[in-house]
């Protein structure tokens, strides 16, 4: 065991968010996302990440009161989304230590951990228990209580402005790291990074496409960060469609689009294009229901106009829209045929005859490693596993019919389509079942209602410190009903 310097970093935030009260606690917690390079521990070779070791201040931080404790019991409920969550999370760890014994030998895979036959010349090794058995389900449980926790306290009072804040800051940050990734590669002090990226895996800091340096901020490769990205981009982006703080959102919104489009990740650029589509679809239908939103419309008129001039800039300059097409060519166009996307499609392959040799129960959680969202899951949880993770997605993406447009139903739209930028990525290079937690940050946000709660907190360091009485949070009245054109504030 290693405890490293990032570490001790994240310890001593924790404490002192812990004295500024819960808030901090989920702000910090959230910007720790950022850092998926960085292993705070290191256990042989599992590497315990920042976000994942805060998660101990941020059960410190909200489970300390009844009734956020509440909130969490609740949140397994059927048909709640953490319910199938949790189902998910207990069939994947039981099928983590009885599906590479059950069906030992009976396939081959590739194996996302260390595996005590040898490596063949096609990097296989027959079905077995491997190394990331241990760590996959201890990330998928990690998950399942940042889901849980911070879905119970964005239901309370000021908690979802408190997770649209966060998640704000981290967009911010994100961009940050990735314009110190590129200062520091054209000034050759990558050195700088290095106690973020301590991690035990291997980093692509170094690749490049054509003359491009491979952008990949604090990930340990360029499709990490874009696809991390793409979902800060959606987030940020519909929340200036709703004209929720503008100023800040827009520019957020188009920072992070431009990093995906230049971080040379495939996964970034067909993202890209499914996020813009996705906005402008939601631009036109927004328009066709609220007559003085004048965010959609702008987007609804001035995206063709940007279209057509960025068409004719790249066709008036010499030799830029030979580029252009090149660059499309050698991300997407032509990417099954170079050595990654060889690779990828052999795992793919894999997958799919782990799951048709496993008779559809999957060969378990972490064992083998894909390039594709849905045959992660197929292959790793089989059918069962695929069925929960449906039905929680599901619930998350749910909405009511007629309900008041609020504050509030504004963020939890642009968490569902954050969720669905991340999915997107997912489905074009998911290695494995876990999303992340940002993902399930995002999830959860999407399914926080504090409109069903009366619930004001007390600050948490007067809980931590004072008398019992000042542990109870007050009641308050329900959410204000908006004013009219509420949607076109800040």
């Amino acid at each position: 065991m290693s405890f490293e310097p990032i570490g001790a970093i994240t310890v001593v935030a924790g404490l002192f968010c812990l004295l500024f009260g819960t808030d901090s606690v989920v702000v910090a917690f959230v910007v720790f996302c950022n850092l998926g390079s960085a292993a705070a521990l290191l256990l042989g070779g599992a590497n315990v990440q920042p976000a994942h070791l805060f998660l101990l201040f941020l059960m410190i931080a909200t489970l300390f009161y009844r009734n956020i404790s509440t909130l969490v019991l609740r949140s397994f409920r059927l048909p709640e989304p953490g319910f199938w969550l949790l189902c998910l999370a207990l069939y994947g760890v039981a099928s983590s230590y009885v599906l590479p014994r059950l069906f030992a030998g009976q396939t081959y895979i590739v194996p996302l951990g260390t595996s005590s036959h040898l490596i063949t010349s096609d990097g296989v090794v027959p079905l077995g228990p491997v190394s990331s058995n241990f760590t996959q389900p201890i990330y998928l449980l990690g998950d399942l209580v940042c889901f849980s926790v911070i879905a119970a306290f964005g239901s309370t009072r000021d908690g979802i402005g408190t997770l649209a804040k966060a998640l704000i800051i981290y967009a911010a940050a994100n961009i940050c790291f990735g314009i110190v990734d590129v200062l520091t590669a054209a000034t050759g002090t990558q050195e700088a990074l290095q106690f973020i990226r301590n991690a035990q895996y291997t980093f692509h800091d170094e690749e490049t496409v054509g003359t491009m340096r491979r952008i990949i901020g604090a990930w340990p490769e360029a499709s990490a960060f874009a696809g991390m990205t793409l979902g800060s981009c959606g987030f940020t982006g519909m929340l200036w469609l709703c004209g929720r703080k503008p100023l800040v959102t827009g520019p957020l919104a188009l920072i992070s689009l431009l990093f995906v489009i230049l971080s040379t990740s495939s996964t970034g650029l067909v993202g890209a294009v499914v996020l813009v589509g996705l906005l402008y679809t939601i631009a036109l239908l927004r328009c066709s229901t609220h007559r003085q939103d004048r965010f959609s419309a702008g987007l609804v008129i001035a995206g063709p106009l940007v279209l057509c001039v960025l068409i004719l800039l790249a066709l008036s300059v010499n030799g830029a829209a030979d580029r252009v097409f090149d660059y499309v060519d050698t991300l997407v166009l032509s990417k099954g045929e170079t050595s990654s996307g060889v690779q990828r499609s052999a795992w793919n392959a894999y997958a799919w005859r782990n799951f048709i040799d496993s008779s559809g129960l999957g060969v378990g959680l972490g064992t083998n490693r894909t390039s594709s969202l849905p045959l992660a899951v197929l292959s790793n949880v089989g059918i069962p596993g695929a069925v929960f993770y449906v039905l929680f997605l599901a619930s998350v993406f749910g909405f009511r019919r007629g309900a008041p447009r609020t504050y509030a139903s504004d963020i939890r739209s642009a968490a569902r389509v954050a969720c669905l930028c991340l999915l997107a990525g997912g489905m074009i290079a998911g290695p494995t079942v876990d999303q992340g937690l940002l993902f399930y940050i995002f999830a959860a946000t999407a399914c926080a209602y504090p409109e069903r709660q009366q619930i004001r907190r007390a600050p948490v360091s007067t809980a931590l410190i004072g008398p019992a009485a000042a542990i109870r949070p007050r009641l308050a009245d329900p959410c204000p009903r908006p004013a009219q054109n509420a949607s076109l504030g800040t």
